[in-house]
């Protein structure tokens, strides 16, 4: 797991709570990224985040190599998955697998990026109902975000008119990442069928090229406890 261009002073070494992570070496300007390392710091910053109970699961951690290759870079990598880079991240999985719990984690070990928001899509269509289609150019123009729950929020409704809120704010995001490569973020419990159902084959076709695809395995635990 490589990453070349450094220009963040010492980012593979992380302290929280005074204790120093170190995620890799260096040499000649290239970071060499170790797995098991990048691991040991999730587990400690996921407790710090999520509670004492989070742990990494031995059955995540395909998933989780998957999504570490894609935040750090690594594009040779990248390639051998199929996955583009430049393009965001769909990752998807039944309820209680952790999708929502590593969007918000993996972002930690590349510190020098710039972070994105993670919002529900049921709070986006909320904010539709009370400042209408204001909100789809809020979250369809501007910024990096991840969309949380993609697909189950209500259709959105704003004095008597119906909108599929987050299916339009897709199609500003195509356009977005189109004219300035800025990406886009989701996960969801939806496969593709329901997804295109709930969308539309035109946002359907849109979000193959704004997103990577991760899958959690349909049989994956739910965690919550």
């Amino acid at each position: 797991m490589n990453r070349s261009d450094m220009t963040y002073q010492n980012p593979h070494i992380i302290i929280e709570s005074g204790v120093q992570y170190s995620l890799g070496s260096v040499e000649q300007n290239i970071i060499s990224y170790d797995f098991s390392k990048i691991l040991i710091y999730l587990n400690a910053k996921g407790k710090l985040l999520f509670g004492k109970s989070f742990k990494i699961y031995e059955e995540d951690k395909a998933i989780i190599y998957k999504l570490c290759i894609y935040f750090i870079k690594d594009v040779e990598s990248c390639k051998k998955f199929g996955m583009d880079p430049t393009k965001g991240i769909l990752l998807t999985g039944p309820v209680g697998c952790g999708k929502t719990s590593l969007m918000k984690l993996l972002p930690y070990i590349v510190p020098y990026q710039k972070p994105y928001e993670v919002i529900p899509s049921r709070a986006i269509a909320f904010s539709f109902n009370n400042k209408g289609f204001s909100t789809i150019t809020e979250y369809g123009d501007f910024g990096c975000f991840c969309f949380d729950d993609l697909g189950i929020e209500p259709t959105g409704r704003h004095f008597g008119k119906d909108c599929n809120v987050m299916g339009e704010i897709l199609l500003s995001r195509y356009d977005l990442f189109q004219k300035y490569d800025i990406k886009t973020f989701a996960t969801t419990n939806l496969n593709a069928q329901e997804l295109e159902e709930r969308y539309g084959n035109r946002v359907r076709s849109r979000m193959r090229q704004l997103f990577n695809l991760i899958a959690f395995d349909k049989g994956s635990v739910d965690k919550r406890g």
